[in-house]
């Protein structure tokens, strides 16, 4: 329980503005892969970005943490919000 994610949205000149989220049910690595991507997207049409870059596809690859930065600090801030289950789970 309480997998978390992270997303980073990149602006065209190269501003990186990031987004984390825990997970409150058991899933497999797909799934978590699959829910960060969701909130990836639903971080950029909130945000009501018009234009993403079109891709013609997505891919997900494993980097370890101590060679990663952002994600590690994503990581570390998921880690610390508590879920409750009564409340619907928003990005930070």
């Amino acid at each position: 329980m309480g997998n978390e994610i992270g997303a980073v949205l990149v602006s065209p000149n190269r501003d990186h503005y990031p987004f984390t989220s825990k997970l409150d049910f058991d899933c497999t690595n797909n799934m978590v892969e699959y829910e960060a991507c969701i909130m990836g997207i639903c971080a950029a049409i909130e945000r009501k970005i018009k234009v993403l870059e079109e891709f013609d596809d997505i891919t997900f690859y494993y980097l370890p943490r101590d060679e990663n930065q952002i994600d590690d600090a994503l990581a570390t801030l998921a880690s610390m919000v508590k879920v409750n289950k009564q409340e619907n789970v928003k990005p930070i």
